[in-house]
């Protein structure tokens, strides 16, 4: 069973990309979740399902688009609904979790009317929605790959400011960091990854994938670096455990992963209670 996954290219492809996912998602995760933004990855995962619908329309009804990868159209719409998130927040800027709800209506409408327009959902729009193995494609490992790099790159080069905006963004500020270019850096990271995941996870499922580990990760981590550290091993545990079983009884790979994910939560708070009974 297990050389299959090295006999296949489809399912190699899987397999790597899964293991990207597992280290990106969990990354940006932490820095959602001490944002109080753990909603935005559900908030921009609506609008790069409205783009990927537009470009499968687009593919439909114009010849030039056919070779296009709808997936490229969705990361297009999720970078411009990033934006369009930090601008409400700055507009709105006592009640910046209201951008949540306005981006997640939209997307939602702007989805429904391209389907309809569509005539439907089709099988390759499902694997969209909550993934599928024998989906993902050499393009999408490629366009996964360069999301990973940026995104490790711009942490690795950038982790104090990050830090440091994350935690007090006023203080940030008066340090003299660049706070409004890093939010709007971060946002357009957080979307691509998004965008580039969706053939694995699912778009409406990823959200799940960013934050569920990094909740597990904060029971017992004693740091932010704990922190990312244990989510990110909470979220490769899931997702290779979660492709092997989706894989194995045939499921969607989105489910079975996020599945794993809530299965390893429940584990880290009953292992805690316990322990915390013992004591």
């Amino acid at each position: 069973m297990l050389a299959d996954w090295w006999q296949y290219d489809f399912l190699r492809y899987t397999l790597l990309s899964g293991v990207l996912i597992g280290l990106i998602c969990p990354i940006l995760g932490t820095f959602l979740i001490v944002r109080r933004l753990s909603m935005m990855a559900d908030g921009l995962s609506h609008v790069t399902l409205s783009g990927v619908a537009a470009g499968m329309l687009l593919s439909k009804k114009v010849a030039l688009f056919q070779a296009i990868n709808p997936l490229f159209f969705g990361m297009l719409f999720s970078v411009a609904g990033s934006l369009f998130i930090e601008r409400l927040r700055k507009v709105y800027k006592s009640y910046q979790d209201l951008a949540i709800p306005i981006i997640i209506s939209g997307g939602l409408g702007l989805f429904t009317v391209l389907i309809s327009i569509a005539k439907g959902f089709n099988a390759d729009l499902y694997s969209y929605l909550f993934g599928k193995i024998v989906a993902v494609t050499k393009d999408d490992l490629y366009a996964l790959i360069g999301v990973a790099a940026v995104v490790l790159v711009t942490v690795f080069l950038m982790y104090k400011e990050l830090f440091a905006v994350s935690f007090d963004e006023e203080f940030a500020r008066v340090s003299g960091v660049a706070r409004r270019s890093i939010n709007l850096w971060f946002m357009v990271l957080v979307a691509l990854t998004i965008a580039a995941s969706m053939r694995i996870v699912g778009v409406l499922l990823i959200s799940a994938l960013i934050t569920i580990p990094v909740a597990a990760s904060l029971q017992i981590a004693g740091s932010f670096h704990q922190t990312i550290l244990y989510a990110i091993v909470f979220a490769e545990t899931s997702v290779l455990g979660g492709l092997y079983l989706a894989y194995l009884l045939d499921w969607a790979s989105g489910g079975t992963i996020v599945l794993m994910a809530v299965l390893i939560l429940f584990a880290v708070l009953g292992v805690k209670r316990l322990r915390a009974a013992l004591r």
